[in-house]
């Protein structure tokens, strides 16, 4: 009869969480959490805020959530394969990535090619082919996974604006510009926002960009007093200026927020949606949430974004090597610019854009593209500190 002895049911050494599945270490178990939590919580909202807008349309009260739940499936096969993928394995698809962004923005742009990517509210922001695609959407990924690989190869050079932050600048110019002809300047900000923020941690020097802030600023001020942006930028300067005009969602918005108090009016209770303010599963979302669920709602919402960003920043500052390290940077970027400038503009905070609330407002290629953004940055957290892969 063999003898049990203490060390074989008492563990040995400093005590350590299970293995999640994901890999060595809490970061990736942690970041999936929370994206299932948050992406769950979209799912409901979303069906709440869009079931009306649908039976008005003459369509099923589940249309746009059943829609997004699609998208939702196709953006999860997505974010575990690229979990799974070494992220190392990017560094050769930066190019191929950015050729096939800037193709499919040109498709948006071309006067001939209006049959794949028709005008839908002043915009050609869309290919149809055979499935529904937003290009901007895919550059996002594109600029990310292009500039965190060039800015390792740079990285020497940052000290020479033609040497080191030049050929951002084409590159970056090209794909902004596309975006900007859609016509999308909101899309077209946080492009070169993601941009920036991966090339300033890599040690781009700021006097750089200042230096081209100024430069641009001419051409910034034409595309922000232009047409219909000149009046938003007005009301926001001005609030409540043009209340039934240029200001009437923002007022709504404000409203909603207003309505919902500390606790809400309760789930699918929210009267906003019938037909006071515009975009209400989409553009602004967080203030069906507000009216909702309350500040104690709209709470909870910030404290799952700030949890998910201050863990992949984690992620980045452990990764094994810069490259990673970008990547998680981007990647975390990515949710942390769209989510703060979608609930600033619901807020008043910011003037009116077009940006999703990511994980949550309707939109199948937002919804898909930062998912898989969550895999790359679960891939990176997958990687051990001495830069070998966790295998579960």
């Amino acid at each position: 009869m063999s003898i049990i002895r203490p060390l074989d049911i008492a563990p040995v050494g400093p005590a350590r969480l299970p293995d999640s599945g994901l890999g060595q270490g809490w970061e990736a178990a942690a970041v999936f959490g929370l994206t299932l939590l948050v992406l769950a919580f979209g799912l409901v909202t979303l069906y709440s805020a869009s079931s009306v807008f649908a039976i008005n349309q003459g369509l099923s009260d589940t249309f746009y959530v059943t829609r997004q739940g699609v998208g939702a499936l196709v953006g999860l096969a997505g974010l575990m394969f690229c979990a799974w993928m070494p992220y190392r394995y990017w560094a050769a698809l930066a190019w191929p990535l950015i050729a096939v962004s800037v193709v499919m923005l040109l498709l948006c742009v071309l006067p001939w090619t209006h049959g794949i990517a028709p005008e839908i509210n002043g915009a050609r922001r869309w290919l149809r082919v055979g499935v529904t695609i937003q290009p901007s959407e895919v550059a996002k990924v594109a600029i990310i996974v292009w500039s965190a690989t060039m800015a390792v190869k740079k990285a020497p050079y940052f000290q020479s604006l033609r040497r080191g932050l030049g050929p951002f600048l084409m590159v970056w110019a090209l794909v902004i510009g596309l975006v900007t002809a859609a016509p999308d300047l909101s899309t077209a900000i946080v492009i070169a926002a993601l941009g920036v923020l991966i090339v300033f941690a890599a040690g781009a020097r700021v006097s750089h960009f200042v230096f081209l802030g100024a430069l641009v600023s001419p051409a910034l001020y034409f595309l922000l007093f232009a047409s219909y942006r000149r009046q938003r930028l007005e009301v926001f300067l001005q609030q409540l200026s043009d209340p039934t005009g240029a200001g009437y969602q923002v007022l709504q918005s404000l409203i909603g927020f207003g309505s919902g108090g500390v606790t809400g009016v309760g789930f699918g209770e929210g009267r906003q949606k019938h037909g006071f303010l515009p975009e209400a599963h989409n553009d602004f979302i967080f203030a069906m949430i507000g009216e909702e669920w309350g500040f104690l709602g709209i709470t909870v919402v910030v404290v799952f974004y700030v949890a998910l960003v201050v863990i992949g920043f984690r992620i980045a500052s452990r990764a094994p090597d810069m490259f990673g390290g970008l990547l998680a940077i981007g990647c975390t970027s990515l949710i942390a610019v769209q989510a703060m400038l979608h609930m600033s503009v619901g807020l008043a905070l910011a003037p009116a854009t077009g940006l999703a609330l990511p994980l949550i407002s309707y939109g199948r290629s937002n919804l898909i593209v930062t998912l898989v953004a969550i895999g790359i940055l679960i891939s990176v957290a997958r990687t051990t500190s001495g830069g070998r892969e966790a295998h579960a």
